[in-house]
C-alpha cells in the first residue's frame, strides 16, 4: 500500500503537468523521477539551454529546471542508474569544444563542470543540427524528455539516446551471429 501511494505521488506531478511544462521551485527532480520511469528503449532526454526551442509535438515533454546544465546532467544520471532498465548514449555538440571565452565567457569553465557530472561516461560529439535532427525524428515515434535549463552558453545542450539497461550491443551482436550460424547450420544440411 505504502509503494502504491509513493507511486501516485511521484506521478501526480507529471499528470497535473501533462504534456506540457512542468515547475515547482526543485519540484523538477520529482517529475524527473516520474517521467524516466516511463521511458525506455529509443526515448531522449535532452537536458537543454535556455534558447532551446519549445516544441509542439505531441511526444515531447518539457521540464524547467532552475539549474546549471551540469548539476541537471548528474541528476539525470543518477537517476536513470536507479532506475536499471535504461542507460544512456550520450550526445554532445562537436561545436561546444571550439566556442572560446571570449566569445562565450564562462564556456570554458562550463566544459570542465560538464565533465565532471558526466562521471567519466563516454561522449560521443556530433554537430548540433545533426542532433536536432535525430531527436526530432525519434518525436515521429518516441517520447522525448526535454529539460530546460537557465544555461546561457552556446552548443552546451546534453542528448541522451536510451538504451536497454540490461542488453547491450555486444550482447545483441553475440545473439544475431548466434542466430546466423543456426541458420546457416539449416542451409548446410545435406538433403535426406
Amino acid at each position: 500500500m505504502l509503494r502504491w501511494l509513493r507511486g501516485c505521488l511521484l506521478l501526480a506531478p507529471v499528470l497535473m503537468s501533462g504534456c506540457g511544462a512542468y515547475q515547482r521551485g526543485n519540484g523538477w527532480r520529482d517529475a524527473l523521477v516520474a517521467q524516466t520511469a516511463q521511458l525506455g528503449y529509443r526515448n531522449w532526454i535532452v537536458v537543454a539551454e535556455a534558447s532551446f526551442p519549445a516544441h509542439s509535438r505531441p511526444g515531447v515533454r518539457q521540464i524547467n529546471a532552475n539549474e546549471e546544465i551540469p548539476v541537471v546532467v548528474d541528476e539525470v544520471l543518477r537517476t536513470l542508474e536507479q532506475t536499471e532498465h535504461v542507460t544512456p548514449n550520450i550526445f554532445v555538440a562537436r561545436e561546444m569544444r571550439v566556442v572560446e571565452n571570449d566569445y562565450a565567457p564562462g564556456i570554458d569553465d562550463f566544459r570542465k563542470r560538464l565533465q565532471a557530472s558526466l562521471h567519466a561516461r563516454e561522449t560521443t560529439e556530433l554537430e548540433q543540427q545533426s542532433l536536432m535532427t535525430l531527436m526530432e525524428d525519434a518525436t515521429k515515434s518516441f517520447e522525448v524528455l526535454v529539460i530546460r535549463t537557465n544555461t546561457a552558453l552556446p552548443y552546451s545542450s546534453v542528448f541522451m539516446e536510451l538504451q536497454p539497461g540490461y542488453w547491450n550491443s555486444d550482447s545483441e551482436g553475440r545473439l544475431r551471429d548466434r542466430i546466423e550460424r543456426q541458420r546457416m547450420e539449416k542451409l548446410a544440411r545435406p538433403l535426406q
